[in-house]
């Protein structure tokens, strides 16, 4: 018997209009679906008229669901790995079983499709050639200062992922630690109510208020010296 595939499934970041066609089908001919959160994969299936069967598949029950899966593969049937939005594995769960796969010797095929990451930057108006992505990054101060002079010594964007309660106080490390960078700043990617902030941190921490507690924030820092011809 054939072994089934596992395809990792870029899904919308925001306006479902932009599923594509072949991700759309490979969720079609599915035999399950592992869903990041299976409430957030539903509205996508309903926005594509399609009914199908969901394990909630997150790192913290890797090892309980894996031998689950596993049969299933072995059984031929091919799974769609889908997170919330975006691409899996990309600050997403999906590392672990991927790994496995792998050691393994599944075939684990990539449906590419939206990334956050790669969307802000092309409107970032920063620096595109070279880049790093950070990610969330660790709660501890420290660890996040000492990250950020690591990093900030490179000469590549830097991205990182926040959330609409922490975005400010990102903000005023960076200010801190590597001094008055230009940045951009995006909140709610492709949603209707999109926003996008440019400039020097010092300017944008004097807009802070129009900095809307909701939604994701991806901040995007320039590398040192670059000001895009900005005053």
């Amino acid at each position: 018997m054939t072994r089934g595939k596992l395809y990792i499934v870029a899904s919308p970041i925001g306006n479902l209009g932009d599923v594509t066609y072949r991700a759309t089908e490979v969720l079609k001919d599915a035999a399950m679906l592992l869903s990041e959160d299976t409430r957030e994969t539903d509205k996508l299936l309903k926005y594509l008229h399609l009914e199908k069967p969901q394990i909630s598949y997150r790192d913290q029950n890797h090892k309980r669901i894996l031998p689950e899966i596993l049969k299933m593969l072995e059984n031929g049937k091919d799974l769609a790995l889908i997170s919330d939005s975006g691409t899996p594995l990309i600050s997403d769960p999906g590392f672990n079983l991927v790994r496995e796969l792998v050691i393994k010797d599944f075939e684990v095929i990539s449906i590419p499709g939206p990334s956050s990451v790669i969307a802000a930057l092309s409107i970032s108006g920063l620096p595109t050639d070279k880049f790093t992505f950070l990610g969330f990054l660790p709660k501890s101060l420290a660890a996040r200062k000492e990250l950020l002079l690591a990093y900030g010594t490179l000469e590549s964007t830097l991205i990182i992922f926040e959330s609409p309660f922490r975005v400010v106080k990102l903000l005023e490390e960076i200010y801190g630690t590597l001094g008055d960078r230009y940045v951009c700043v995006v909140n709610d990617l492709t949603k209707l109510h999109e926003k996008i902030t440019r400039g020097h941190v010092a300017s944008v921490l004097e807009k802070k208020a129009e900095l809307k507690p909701k939604g994701e924030y991806i901040v995007m820092v320039a590398k040192k010296g670059f000001t895009y011809g900005l005053k």
